[in-house]
């Protein structure tokens, strides 16, 4: 199975990107997925459902030690593996 997660972090700080959001791009950035699209008031990645909830997992808790008060996301099934 294929996912497309959309999520964000907050607080939002528009003076200066907070530890949190820096987290989340490394940790998004690092994991093996397909088209990530990382931006100011959102994030998007699509890849197999075993990366994308093992990013998912790291990316919630990196996050939440780095200041996260809130983080929200949307996890779409997009599709079915490349081989299945």
């Amino acid at each position: 199975m294929r996912l497309r997660v959309e999520f964000t972090t907050e607080p939002f700080d528009l003076d200066e990107v907070p530890a949190h959001a820096l987290v989340a791009r490394e940790v998004i950035e690092a994991a093996e997925l397909d088209a990530v699209d990382v931006g100011p008031f959102g994030n998007t990645a699509e890849g197999p459902a075993d990366a994308v909830l093992t990013a998912m997992d790291a990316l919630l808790r990196k996050t939440l030690e780095s200041g996260a008060t809130r983080v929200s996301l949307q996890v779409n099934v997009i599709g079915e593996a490349s081989g299945e």
